[in-house]
C-alpha cells in the first residue's frame, strides 16, 4: 500500500515517512504543494497524508497557501476518490468544514502522536501486508508538534554537566523540535559529547561550532541566525545548557506564543508566588536591587529578564539578532532594549509575554561566580548608555 505525505516541513515529514514505513507502507514525501500533485499524478498513491498550511513560492515572495487546493484538485480536477487524511496544526472550524464537504475522509489536529496518525492511517485503508518487512517496536508516545521549534543550546565546557540522556529523550519524543548546539570554543570534550549527541538523533540535532569563545551572548546569536535561515522553523528560542530549565516548562512558552499574538515569551523564575523553585550553590536568582536597576533602564516592569529560556516568532530573531551585543552575559536585556527601540516603548509592552516558570533548579558547575555578578552593574551602565 502506498501512501502520499505533503507537509512542508520535513522534521515532520522525515517522522512521519519513518514511522509508517517501518509498519510496511511503501511512502513518499513532498514538501509543497506543486510537488505534491506532481507527485500524486506520478505515485498514484492509495492515501494521501496532508498538511493544511504550506508556503509557496510565488516570484521572490512566500505566500501562504492551503492543503484545500490539494484536495480540490483531487477531487474536483481529477475527480479522483483516492482517501485523504489531513494532520494539521490548523484549528479553523470553518476551513475544516470546507475540506469535509469537499471530501477529505479525516482531520487529525496537531499536536498528534504517531501511533494516532498509524491507526486512523489504518482505520481508513487497512494495514499492509508487511512481507518481509519488521513491524515497529511498541510505542514510546512520540509527539508531533503544532509547529516546529529550533531551539538553541549555547555550550562552554559542559562536558561534566551535559544532560545528554534528556536532550536525547526531548529530541526523539518531540517531532517538530529542532537542537541546535552550539559549541562556543570549548576546551574540554563538550564537542565530542555534542557529536555523540547528535550521531543518536540526526535529524533533529545540530551543531554549530564556534573555533573560539565569544561569550553566551554571541554564541546564542550565531545559532538563531543559523536557525533563522531554515524556512520550516515557526519559532525560535534559546536556553540553558544545564537545563535549570525544564524541558515541560519551555513546551509551555511554545505553547503560549501559538495560541497568542506575543512576539517572545519569556520564562520568569520570580514573577509568581509559591512556584517549584530552588536556590542551591553560590549563584542565586538575581537580587532584587539588579531587577528594579534594569527596570528602570528598560522603562518597563519586568521582572526577571536574565531567565535562561525564551522564544520567539522568526521574524523577530531575524530582525533582533542581526547585531552583536554590547555585553556578553546582559543580551536578554539588550534583546529587550532593541524591540523597545524598533516598535516604541508602548507596542513593544504587548508583544512580550512574561510566563512564571512552574520549576527551577540551580545546577551545580555555574560559570558566574559572585565576583562575576558585580560586573552586572557595569555591563548595565554599557546598556543604558548605549541604547538612550
Amino acid at each position: 500500500m502506498k501512501i502520499l505525505a505533503i507537509d512542508d516541513q520535513k522534521l515532520i515529514l522525515l517522522s512521519v515517512e519513518k514511522r509508517l514505513s517501518e509498519i510496511g507502507y511503501e511512502v513518499q514525501t513532498a514538501n509543497s504543494i506543486e510537488s505534491g500533485i506532481q507527485l500524486f499524478n506520478s505515485f498514484k498513491p492509495d492515501l494521501v497524508l496532508l498538511d493544511m498550511n504550506m508556503p509557496e513560492m510565488s516570484g521572490a515572495e512566500l505566500v501562504s497557501c492551503t492543503g484545500t487546493e490539494v484536495v480540490k484538485y483531487i477531487r474536483v480536477f481529477m475527480k479522483n476518490d483516492t482517501p485523504i487524511l489531513v494532520m494539521s496544526g490548523n484549528t479553523d472550524e470553518q476551513l475544516i468544514m470546507e475540506n469535509f464537504a469537499l471530501g477529505v475522509n479525516d482531520y487529525l489536529k496537531k499536536p498528534v502522536s504517531l501511533d494516532e496518525m498509524a491507526a486512523r492511517v489504518k482505520r481508513i485503508i487497512g494495514a499492509p501486508a508487511n512481507k518481509g518487512v519488521i513491524t515497529a517496536k511498541k510505542s514510546d508516545t512520540r509527539i508531533l508538534q503544532k509547529n516546529c521549534v529550533g531551539v538553541v543550546i549555547p555550550c562552554y565546557n559542559e562536558e561534566e554537566r551535559l544532560l545528554s540522556e534528556e536532550f536525547k529523550e526531548f529530541a526523539h519524543k518531540n517531532l517538530g523540535y529542532h537542537l541546535c548546539f552550539v559549541n562556543d570554543g570549548s576546551t574540554d570534550n563538550t564537542l565530542a559529547v555534542l557529536q555523540k549527541l547528535k550521531k543518536d538523533n540526526p535529524d533533529n540535532i545540530s551543531i554549530y561550532n564556534c573555533k573560539q569563545n565569544g561569550g553566551k551572548a554571541e554564541a546564542v546569536r550565531q545559532g538563531i541566525l543559523h536557525l533563522v535561515k531554515d524556512q520550516q522553523l515557526d519559532y525560535i528560542g534559546f536556553l540553558d545548557a544545564d537545563l535549570s530549565t525544564d524541558f515541560r516548562d519551555f513546551d509551555d512558552l511554545v505553547k503560549t506564543i501559538e495560541s497568542s499574538d506575543f512576539k517572545i515569551v519569556s520564562g520568569s523564575r520570580i514573577a509568581r508566588m509559591g512556584a517549584n523553585i530552588t536556590k542551591e550553590s553560590a549563584r542565586k536568582v538575581i537580587s532584587m536591587s539588579i531587577n528594579l536597576i534594569i527596570q528602570t533602564i528598560l522603562g518597563m516592569p519586568f521582572k526577571d529578564t536574565q531567565c535562561g529560556a525564551k522564544v520567539m516568532d522568526r521574524e523577530i530573531a531575524s530582525k533582533m539578532f542581526n547585531k552583536k551585543f554590547v555585553t556578553k552575559w546582559l543580551f536578554d536585556v539588550e534583546l529587550f532594549m532593541r524591540m523597545k527601540k524598533y516598535f516604541g516603548k508602548t507596542e513593544v509592552k504587548s508583544m512580550i509575554c512574561e510566563q512564571p516558570l512552574k520549576r527551577w533548579i540551580h545546577a551545580d558547575g555555574s560559570k558566574l561566580s559572585m565576583k562575576d555578578s558585580v560586573k552586572i552593574v557595569g555591563q548595565l551602565a554599557q546598556i543604558a548608555v548605549h541604547y538612550r
